[in-house]
Order: structure tokens, then C-alpha cells, then sequence
């Protein structure tokens, strides 16, 4: 049976080889499965969902509601081995960013009337003999400009340059799924919810035939490959699977 892939797969690969192969190849459940970063923005990336398909109702929740669904997601999902790695947080600085996010992108974007169409929209990409698929956090189509819109909602600390989003994979791997089904022009859209900030970017129909083919040869690295070596890197602090790393368990380095 062929691997359907995905860009966390592929990132995944990229990041640290021997991670991937514990994760991908040998399924193993790593000591930590969830760290407070990840659960925030998962129920942020839940709550948006949620105040769009309202929208999509026609039925615009007010800001409180808002924030008592956040709230409610928060404490029916939380558990006490999530993982806060950063010296000096607590799980409860991390709720009040989420309630932060929200408000911020409510004040900012409220009535929403921008023409979301979905929301958590599954995409698959065919490339040659491969499969890659992936969701999009909201499929938008601004009839003014006859083109269709990807939003990606960002809840990290950082915010990149245009320089950085211009070679991102993600949207841009999307947005050939997007260009397929529908034939229109696309606009990569990020909310880096931390800075209230939205950064754009596009595709020519060149760079995204350069992508297909640096994915294609990305996928044959990983199906060829052999011998998966640890990669230290920053990420590090953020892996489930440390106890089996021998570069973090090493004395010497």
C-alpha cells in the first residue's frame, strides 16, 4: 500500500531522521505525546473552527461566547502531563495567550463576513506515484477579486519575514490542490495570532512546478534511505521521544 503523506511527514524527515523513523516507520508512542505549545493552539486552531461554522449559520457569536467556548475546550481536554517545557510559564499563562488570541482576532475581524467556505478542509495532492494530504484551517473566496484565499492560523511567539513565508511548503502545497479543484488564483494567508499581524504571500504556477519536484525528490530520499541519524537541533526540548535519543542523553556534548 503507498504512504499517503503529509507536510508534518515531511518536515518531520527534515527535522530529525531518527525521529521520523520512531514516529513513521517503527509507530512508537513517544514518553510525551503533548506539550503545552501544541495544546494551545489546538484549542485556539478548535475555537476559530467553531466561531466559522457559526458564521457560516449566519448566526455571529458575541465575544463572550467566544471566549467561554475557548474556555470550556481548555478544561474538558486539559490533562496534567502536558508538557510546559519554558522556564518560568505555567499552563495558566498559556490559557490567558489563547483568551489574548481571541479576543484580538475577534475585535479585528468581527462580522466575518469575508466568504469562508470551509473550515478544516481536506485536501489531497496527487505528485507522480505519491499522495500527499493535508487540512486547511479556512478556505476563503473573496468574490471582489475572483480568487480563492488559505488561512492559516499561526499561536508561536515568533513572526517571520516575508522573506521566510515566501518559501513556505505548507500553504503552498495546498494551494496546488486548490488551483486544481477550481482553476482560480490563490492567496496564501497567515494570522500570527501573538502579534495580531496577518502576512501574505503568492505562487506563480513556476514555483509551484519547483515545488512538486522538490517534494517528489524528498519523498525518494526518505523511501531510499537506510540509516536514520539523530539531528540536534533547537526542537529538541519539544520531542516526545528524548529518552531514546542518545544525543540528549550523551554526557559529552
Amino acid at each position: 500500500m503507498a504512504v499517503c503523506y503529509s507536510h508534518s511527514r515531511l518536515s518531520t524527515f527534515e527535522q530529525c531522521p531518527f525521529k521520523f523513523k520512531l514516529r513513521y516507520i517503527d509507530k512508537v508512542v513517544p514518553e510525551i505525546e503533548n506539550f503545552i505549545e501544541a495544546f494551545l493552539g489546538s484549542v485556539v486552531h478548535n475555537t476559530l473552527e467553531w466561531l466559522y461554522l457559526q458564521v457560516k449559520e449566519n448566526k455571529v457569536p458575541e465575544l463572550d461566547d467566544v471566549v467561554l467556548h475557548y474556555a470550556s475546550e481548555w478544561h474538558e481536554n486539559y490533562t496534567p502531563d502536558i508538557q510546559v517545557v519554558k522556564f518560568g510559564m505555567t499552563p495558566k499563562d498559556y490559557y490567558n495567550k489563547g483568551i489574548k488570541f481571541l479576543i484580538d482576532y475577534y475585535m479585528k475581524h468581527k462580522p466575518f463576513e469575508d466568504g469562508t467556505l470551509e473550515v478544516e478542509k481536506r485536501i489531497v495532492v496527487e505528485l507522480e506515484d505519491y499522495k500527499i494530504q493535508g487540512y486547511i484551517d479556512r478556505l476563503v473566496f473573496n468574490s471582489e477579486k475572483d480568487e480563492y484565499e488559505i488561512h492559516d492560523y499561526k499561536t508561536a511567539k515568533n513572526l517571520p519575514s516575508q522573506e521566510h513565508v515566501e518559501k513556505d511548503r505548507q500553504l503552498a502545497l495546498y494551494s496546488i490542490a486548490i488551483k486544481g479543484a477550481f482553476g482560480k488564483d490563490v492567496k496564501l494567508v497567515w494570522h500570527y495570532l501573538a502579534h495580531n499581524k496577518k502576512i501574505t504571500s503568492r505562487r506563480t504556477d513556476e514555483q509551484l512546478e519547483e515545488l512538486k519536484k522538490e517534494i517528489i525528490e524528498l519523498i525518494k530520499k526518505i523511501e531510499s534511505t537506510t540509516e536514520f541519524p539523530v539531528k540536534k537541533s533547537v526542537l529538541c526540548g519539544w520531542c516526545g521521544y528524548k529518552n531514546m535519543c542518545s544525543k540528549m542523553n550523551c554526557k559529552c556534548c
